[in-house]
């Protein structure tokens, strides 16, 4: 029983203790416009380079002006390493932030952020409010279902043991 109750808290142990996480996923290496820039005329997309090709699949990437408003225009494009949008044209002098989200090519999600600031104002139209389509921050998997497969799992073979001894 000792040994049942050892194997037990030694499984929840390891269960419950964070590892550490690889961080062989990709890696912004450019952008465009670049971070900091100070734009005089605004830009019709913006763009991130990456150090590895990304999955096409479930790429966000929006551009937030600084009246708080959606300025990002259409779907992300994935094309190979790079994440780009179009944005419509720009409107008040102020920073705007480009926020991206991309699979990377060992499925990890990646994200982040710069900013760039316009120093002229333009014409445009901004679209929603960035708070209304904000995406909901990332959860991991919980930990608690596995401590309760691997307890049932270590109950049943001692149970199926006991039954079976000669």
């Amino acid at each position: 029983m000792r040994r049942l109750l050892a194997i037990v808290l030694l499984i929840a142990g390891l269960a419950t203790t964070e590892t550490a996480v690889a961080s062989a996923h990709a890696v912004r290496v450019a952008a465009d416009p670049a971070p900091d820039a100070a734009l005089t005329v605004a830009p019709s997309r913006v763009s991130a380079t990456f150090n590895e090709q990304l999955h096409p699949d479930f790429a966000a990437m929006t551009v937030v002006g600084p009246d708080g408003n959606l300025w990002s225009d259409g779907t992300p494009q994935v094309q190979g390493a790079v994440v780009s949008a179009g944005i419509r044209p720009l409107g008040p002098v102020g920073t705007y932030t480009v926020n991206y989200r991309v699979t990377s090519a060992d499925g990890h999600v990646v994200s982040g952020s710069w900013s760039f600031s316009m120093t002229v104002a333009g014409t445009g139209t901004p679209g929603p409010s960035a708070s209304a389509s904000a995406p909901t921050p990332e959860r991991g998997l919980p930990v608690w279902p596995f401590v309760v497969v691997a307890a049932a799992v270590i109950g049943c073979g001692v149970i199926w043991s006991r039954l079976h001894r000669s």
